[in-house]
């Protein structure tokens, strides 16, 4: 299968590899600079990206301004003509403000997630941003793109489909999630997914390219997406286990001494299930119920820091800085695959053999 460019609104990727954004702290700059300079699209997560400031207990909002546009500028300092955006979720606090703080820092893409980014064209005005949403059923899909059609006339640059082996915050109900299981199922999804997408590509004319992710950890999984129609892949798991990425060591082991019996879906206080390694800290919040916050960092809308069942924040701080025993440790369904550590470059050549 001969692998194609990306084009994305006037942006060209070399190769058709989105890296996924990781938060708190896993894909800032040095993965998303290495992962544009070997052509394919790096993306800094702006979940807490100021986690390592001075000041960020007192003042986050400030601390993950400021950190915005230092993580760009270190990646794009890596790759001066790559492709590098930043993933925001939707559930965030200060949404809009986070907006605007991206397209100040020059990025050339927002992917946006965890939740649905109806407001998304309104927060980016003007700017010639390229916006790719998140959707993981038709019905959200539907609603993104008939709202961004009514309300803004404008269709997205990108459309990313992830699935429910991916990591992380999954945009499906638990109840789906058995629903979906098997890859076979939920092609039938996307098959639905894309239905709608061409709906709108055929009435403004314009082709909207579709990222498929979740699950996608070697060459195979890759051409199973591309022959349902993708134009790239989201790929995320893989990357936490190379040397370029930004999390601790200890992090990366937690992904290599993992076993299948260790991912699990857990219970998140955005308000979704999420993917992760069952460790010390999930099972001391199974047992107990709740682990109240010993502090807030401001970081969810609709987090009550007196009732959520533990600080996500301080849980994936601690993971990216190396706490793994007290730590939330998301991952995607096939983390345990990983045996060691590898570069950037070779995970991206074992996913697209033949562009070696």
């Amino acid at each position: 299968m001969e692998i194609q460019p990306l084009k994305i609104g006037t942006k060209m990727a070399k190769v058709p590899v989105i890296q996924g954004g990781m938060g708190v702290g896993i894909s800032l700059g040095n993965l998303a600079g290495a992962v544009a300079k070997e052509g394919g699209i790096g993306i800094i997560s702006a979940a807490q990206p100021g986690f390592k400031e001075k000041d960020f207990e007192k003042n986050p909002l400030e601390a993950n301004l400021r950190a915005v546009k230092s993580e760009y500028e270190k990646a794009r300092k890596l790759a001066p003509d790559g492709i590098i955006g930043f993933n925001l979720m939707v559930a965030m606090e200060h949404y809009e403000e986070y907006v605007h703080a991206v397209v100040e820092a020059g990025a050339d893409l927002i992917v946006s997630g965890a939740g649905l980014p109806t407001e998304l064209p309104k927060y980016v005005g003007d700017s010639d941003i390229l916006l790719a949403p998140i959707v993981s059923t038709a019905k959200s899909a539907n609603v993104i793109l008939k709202y961004w059609d009514k309300k803004y006339q404008r269709i997205p640059d990108l459309v990313v489909i992830e699935g429910p082996l991916a990591g992380g915050h999954l945009g499906f109900r638990e109840d789906q999630l058995d629903e979906y299981e098997g890859q076979a199922i939920y092609d039938q999804e996307i098959q639905k997914i894309k239905e709608i997408i061409q709906n709108y590509s055929d009435k403004y004319e314009k082709k909207i390219p579709i990222a498929i992710g979740g699950g996608i950890h070697d060459s195979e999984s890759a051409a199973h997406a591309f022959s349902l129609g993708a134009d790239a892949i989201q790929v995320a798991t893989r990357f936490v286990t190379t040397e370029e990425c930004d999390a601790d060591i200890r992090y990366k082991e937690a992904y290599l001494n993992a076993g299948k019996e260790d991912i699990v879906i857990v219970k998140s206080p955005v308000g979704m299930p999420g993917r992760a390694i069952l460790n010390p800290f999930m099972k001391k919040v199974k047992e107990q119920g709740r682990i109240a916050p010993a502090h807030c960092y401001r970081c969810l809308k609709h987090c009550n820091p007196g009732t959520t069942p533990y600080c996500i924040t301080q849980a994936l701080i601690n993971a990216a800085k190396g706490n793994v025993d007290d730590a939330l440790l998301f991952c995607g369904a096939y983390a345990y695959r990983a045996d060691h550590l590898e570069t950037v470059k070779e995970v991206i050549d074992s996913l697209m053999p033949e562009r070696v």
